[in-house]
């Protein structure tokens, strides 16, 4: 999986040797088939180069794992280490502190949304003319439900519920859908990911056909594998796509107020402003919104109190027969009164909701309760008087419509509330630009993104970074929006489009999770895409007419994305397939001795590879290139497993290669999404080193305490699912790892051993430990591939043109992997590959 976290695995340059792989035809290797009957050939060939050559001779190896088929995996000890789950969403917060932190989201969550107030109207009236009192409540109707269906309906009963273990968002959807069914292109699932804490979930029974029926179609067909992914694609790229629109539309909508105060402030005025505003806001991402976020909330704050405040005024002052809109015929009268007016004004009412996915995708810094009661309690009363307000103000001016909201506010008013709607709309846009960085985040975790540099600015909050080469394109492509369109109302075109695309994405998937996880009543299910799914295709038609009018900048900037992700995702999964096809065997490495055929000097050496299994081809190439080798070897991968967080004691997974003698072993460092990795090398060097002591001794117990407590007469079927023990108690283990086998009683067993229990096994120990910290103290060796991918020669033409051209490209100038180590370049040993797909 290629990101930037994991970009220390490949180095995009060229230069040095190289060696060609070429793909087998074989069956693609899964994570799901090593506990199945019919094992892979490279599981056969580690199992069996280990009885050869292990533990003091190979038939007391041989026995010891006919007779324990489920012995504790040396990848699953440092998994199960940890006892209880921590659940990100379970915060028992107090009543306290749960309004705080829904006082908080105020700043962070609904700055979009609490500030389409200022355009909504506008935007609504410049398509239908207002006649009478019809066209008011008509337009005042449709947004109050509007809001009422697809935010507070949709997204804070339904929705919120949908979190993987407390993050929101569309990738976190589609992680929670890959752990419930294998549906991910890139092969590197493992058994020992389901037992991270964070991992665990509720299978689908087997009495649910349905669940069962639908996980079976989306793991066998590569079809439906794809179709999911293109579809958290394009998501994920209208939604950077609406970090560009964003802060556009309301730092030119709330800069506009002052068209109609200042004398002489034009348009071209308008614009300067705006474009200075913007180059301010995004002069200053590169110092986090960690050091001003505290003023978010009481800011946002004061502008919904405004919001409210102004629209009680406005209707005692004006009507107070706007109520009427509560009734819903008059959705009705509007349409039938205005025609195809009134369905192309959809795309302006559509801007009220603007920002409710941000419900969702910010949900991973606050819990669900704190954005329900937010919403409900503040959120949604205060923008319903707003609107009302403004409604009630055009029944009395109806020219005034295309400054609504600063003509309805009270003259002497006009100054304090333009200051804090300027301010609410950078705050608004904040929340657009942060969401934007954390999507790119989250696309480079998953193998979706080439790597860029992340900078994260706060010790605090890991999910405050700043990715300079985002936040500059940002930046030009606003200003380019502001100088070129130059009205809100050509911006608001376009910004109904991505923000449409974005819901319609949501509610596929939180159908699918209804389907697949929930294993909802079918009425149920079909209910929610049929109602929150039909408002949204009809505002998707509306919007779709605009394409003409500003409405392609969307579907531009989502292609132009899209198709930067799925190449991208499509050269990394063709490379790890390759990679996966090009592995040495484990005979020849017992052909080869512990010496490996060369000479083995002091020192760690670091072998950085993308295989979870087997031994990388890089290895082969390093034995030929260089004149030596390291005493102990470390084979490194670095992965992202579908989960936000990884707690730090489960992030690595060890594994011995081959025989003591050797040396060498397995380690996987497992990563969360939501994960930083910004450990100096330093530090992860010394975490390692300890991971792997710690793997020795429990290894050494675990074998010490097997050779004194089993029976000769266990079962021996390699598919049976339990071991007994016969100490004092048995201890049986079953498919359900979640209880580690060293814990517990199991443990307290190993403590009550007598010391001549370990009598072989602690001077092997020992010389194992002291080799270690031999190796440690002579430093460290980064042994790293730059590779280049390419495709074979009969390869179709456009295969070719994705992957020598467009993928070769991203490759070569993404951040390179290098960049990512932050190690001194002279413990840096690169060898070039060549990969043929």
């Amino acid at each position: 999986m290629e990101d930037e976290e994991d970009g220390i695995q490949e180095v995009a340059s060229s230069g040095g040797a190289s060696t060609r792989l070429v793909r087998s035809e074989s069956r693609w290797v899964d994570g799901s088939e090593v506990d199945s009957a019919e094992s892979p050939p490279w599981l056969d060939e580690e199992v069996e180069s280990t009885r050869t050559v292990s533990g003091g001779g190979s038939m007391t190896m041989r026995r010891r794992l006919s007779k324990k088929p489920k012995r504790v995996d040396s990848l699953d000890v440092e998994a199960m280490s940890v006892h209880g789950a921590q659940h990100h969403d379970n915060k028992n917060l107090s009543i306290w502190a749960t309004l705080a932190m829904a006082f908080q989201t105020l700043g962070v969550v609904y700055g979009d949304m609490g500030t389409s107030p200022l355009y909504v109207f506008s935007d609504v009236f410049s398509k239908v003319p207002i006649k009478s009192e019809v066209e008011i409540l008509g337009a005042l109707s449709l947004v109050m439900y509007t809001i009422a269906i697809i935010p507070f309906a949709k997204y804070v009963f339904i929705v919120l519920k949908a979190n993987d273990n407390g993050e929101g968002g569309t990738f976190a959807l589609y992680s929670l859908i890959c752990r419930y069914a294998k549906v991910s292109l890139l092969p590197n699932q493992q058994r020992a990911d389901e037992d991270i804490s964070s991992f665990r979930l509720k299978l689908p029974t087997r009495e649910m056909e349905r669940a069962l029926y639908i996980k079976d179609c989306l793991e066998k067909k590569i079809f439906f594998k794809s179709l999911l992914l293109l579809l958290v694609l394009t998501g994920t790229s209208m939604v950077i796509g609406d970090g560009i629109l964003t802060p556009s539309m309301s730092v030119m909508s709330a800069v506009s107020g002052l068209q109609g105060e200042v004398p002489g402030f034009n348009t071209d005025a308008v614009v300067i402003v705006s474009i200075v505003v913007l180059m301010l806001l995004f002069s200053i991402q590169r110092f986090g919104t960690g050091k001003v976020g505290f003023l978010f909330a009481p800011i946002l704050g004061l502008w919904f109190l405004n919001l409210a405040s102004i629209g009680i005024y406005n209707i005692v002052k004006y009507d107070v027969s706007v109520l009427k809109a509560f009734n819903p015929a008059y959705i009705y009268f509007f349409f039938s009164r205005n025609g195809i007016k009134a369905w192309s004004a959809l795309g302006g009412c559509v801007l009220c909701i603007t920002g409710a996915e941000a419900m969702f995708a910010d949900l991973g810094h606050f819990s669900v309760k704190s954005i329900q009661i937010a919403f409900t309690f503040v959120v949604f009363p205060c923008l319903l008087l707003a609107y009302m307000g403004q409604a009630a103000y055009l029944m009395k001016n109806p020219l005034s419509a295309e400054r609504i909201f600063y003509d309805s506010v009270p003259s002497v008013l006009f100054w304090p509330v333009f200051v804090i709607a300027t301010l609410a709309a950078m705050i608004a846009s904040q929340a657009m630009i942060s969401a934007t960085f954390s999507c790119i985040k989250q696309s480079m975790a998953l193998g979706c993104f080439p790597r860029v540099k992340i900078i994260h600015t706060s010790k605090r909050s890991m999910g405050q970074i700043y990715i300079p080469v985002a936040n500059y394109f940002l930046m030009v492509m606003c200003i380019i929006i502001v100088a070129t369109f130059r009205s809100t109302n050509d911006i608001a075109n376009a910004y109904g489009i991505a923000e449409v695309g974005v819901m319609m994405v949501s509610t596929t998937l939180v159908t699918l999770v209804m389907l697949l996880i929930w294993q909802s009543n079918l009425i149920y299910v079909l209910l929610f895409p049929a109602v929150f799914g039909t408002v949204e295709f009809v505002y998707l038609t509306s919007v779709l007419t605009k394409i003409s009018e500003g409405g392609w900048l969307p579907l531009a900037f989502a292609s132009f994305f899209l198709s930067i992700m799925y190449i991208w995702n499509y050269g990394s999964v063709l490379k790890y397939q390759s990679e996966m096809h090009g592995r040495i065997s484990m005979d020849l490495l017992v052909d080869l001795g512990s010496t490996l055929g060369t000479v083995r000097v002091p020192g760690i050496g670091l072998v950085y590879n993308e295989l979870v299994q087997g031994i990388p081809s890089i290895f082969g190439q390093l034995l030929v290139t260089l004149p030596a080798i390291h005493s102990t070897l470390v084979f490194v991968c670095i992965k992202y497993v579908p989960v936000p967080v990884v707690p730090l004691e489960e992030r690595f997974l060890f594994r011995r290669v081959c025989h003591k003698d050797y040396h060498m072993f397995r380690c996987v460092a497992r990563y969360g999404y939501k994960d930083i990795r910004k450990e100096d090398h330093r530090v992860f060097e010394q975490l390692l080193v300890d991971s792997l002591e710690k793997f020795l001794r429990r290894e050494a117990q675990e074998i010490a305490l097997e050779s004194s407590t089993v029976e000769p007469d266990v079962v021996t079927e390699p598919d049976e699912t339990s071991v007994r023990f016969s100490d004092s108690q048995s201890v049986e283990t079953t498919n359900d790892l979640h209880v580690p086998l060293l814990s517990g009683h199991m443990t307290s067993g190993i403590e009550n051993l007598p010391e001549s229990a370990f009598p072989e096994e602690e001077p092997a120990l020992e010389y194992e430990l002291s080799a270690l910290r031999e190796a440690t103290a002579s430093g460290f060796t980064y042994l790293l591939a730059h590779g280049e991918v390419r495709a074979k020669k009969e390869s179709f033409f456009v295969k070719k043109l994705m992957v020598n051209y467009f993928y070769g490209f991203l490759r070569r100038n993404c951040r390179a992997g290098t960049a990512n180590l932050r190690v001194p370049h002279m413990d840096i040993i690169r060898v070039g590959m060549t990969y043929m797909v």
